[in-house]
């Protein structure tokens, strides 16, 4: 804490609390706890340092409000795509948001994730800036004053369980360290050799395209629950729709000879159909593709849409066995949809 202390200032404190509300690694939190131990000895003010963190809360939303104004489902996808199950993080946060509306930004900065994704949600929903404002700016001062006055009240034991902790951290670093070291060096030449692996995989919509309209047995599999849009539904014709978190742990496919996979979801991105292939071939399964550039790449190609097919019915037509199925059967996608 002594190291905040002396470094703790009104434009510190506005630019760690700005900084982290732009998602950015920064410890904001602990220069609002000594901010407030300095008020406490009466260095700064109370209500200075409340009025430069709300400042710096509110600039940073309204950066990411603006931003869901403009490509909401973008901004989604970049807070939700590395989540367990994606598709189920923007649901969750669109129901709790269409349940409060904005209300819920009073008390989303109390909540882990919630915090980042409810101001681009409410830029998506079309909720006046003004109005977003004067939420954002509440919570924020909610927030805020927990934890200055936290510190304002408890300098002094925070000061104490700050020299205690700096001694544990360091038998921890040691301890835990090397070893989290290590695990992250092994996970990311996972990916590296996963993105090698998935490189070679990728299939055009000009050649997919082709490889239809002669008849080839493919299996094009839909990923788009991850984006969550249920305003347009329309496919590439002879997909199905299916959960990408179940078809990476759940789901074993087996192939019959000559038949293939797609895989795609909506943006160029194919981060989330990367993660589903290299699932797949761990499990045995080559003969799997992803679509260059997703759904978008085939419409501005000028390829014909369609309604999704019947998950079942499809499967049978190809020979595919799938346990369990990789979609919801309350679903509106399991149920038998003409084209």
């Amino acid at each position: 804490m002594n190291y905040y202390m002396v470094h703790t200032t009104y434009p510190i404190l506005f630019l760690s609390v700005f900084a982290r509300q732009l998602c950015l690694p920064v410890p904001a939190v602990l220069f609002l706890l000594a901010g407030g131990a300095l008020a406490g000895a009466g260095k700064l003010s109370f209500s200075g340092i409340l009025l430069v963190a709300i400042l710096g809360c509110l600039m940073g939303d309204l950066i990411w409000f603006e931003a869901g104004r403009r490509s909401g489902r973008r901004v989604l996808r970049l807070f939700c795509a590395l989540a367990p199950d994606p598709s189920a993080s923007i649901r969750r946060s669109k129901s709790n948001f269409a349940r409060r509306g904005l209300p819920t930004l009073l008390f989303a900065k109390f909540i882990p994730g919630l915090d980042g994704i409810m101001p681009p949600l409410a830029g998506m929903s079309g909720a006046a800036r003004t109005q977003f404002a004067l939420y954002d700016a509440g919570g924020s001062a909610l927030w805020s004053a927990a934890y200055i006055g936290a510190g304002f009240l408890f300098a002094a034991q925070l000061d104490k369980v700050t020299r205690f902790t700096s001694l544990v951290s360091n038998a921890v670093v040691l301890v835990l360290g090397v070893p989290l070291l290590f695990f992250f060096v092994w996970k990311l030449l996972r990916l590296l050799h996963m993105i090698r692996q998935i490189r070679p995989l990728h299939i055009t919509p000009q050649h997919l395209k082709e490889r239809l309209d002669a008849g080839d047995k493919i299996g094009l599999v839909d990923l788009l629950r991850f984006e969550d849009d249920p305003q347009d539904s329309r496919v590439i014709p002879g997909s199905v729709r299916a959960d990408p978190l179940k078809l990476r742990s759940k789901v074993r496919i087996v192939l019959p000879e000559h038949v293939y996979m797609v895989l795609y979801c909506e943006s160029g991105n194919s981060f989330v159909s990367a993660r589903v292939a290299a699932a797949l071939r761990k499990r045995g399964i080559q003969r799997i593709f992803i679509l260059d550039g997703g759904l978008a790449a085939w419409k501005a190609c000028g390829y014909p849409l369609s309604a999704p097919r019947d998950p079942l019915a499809e499967l049978m037509r190809l020979g595919i066995q799938a346990f369990p199925p990789p979609w919801d059967a309350s679903g509106p996608e399991s149920a038998p949809i003409s084209n």
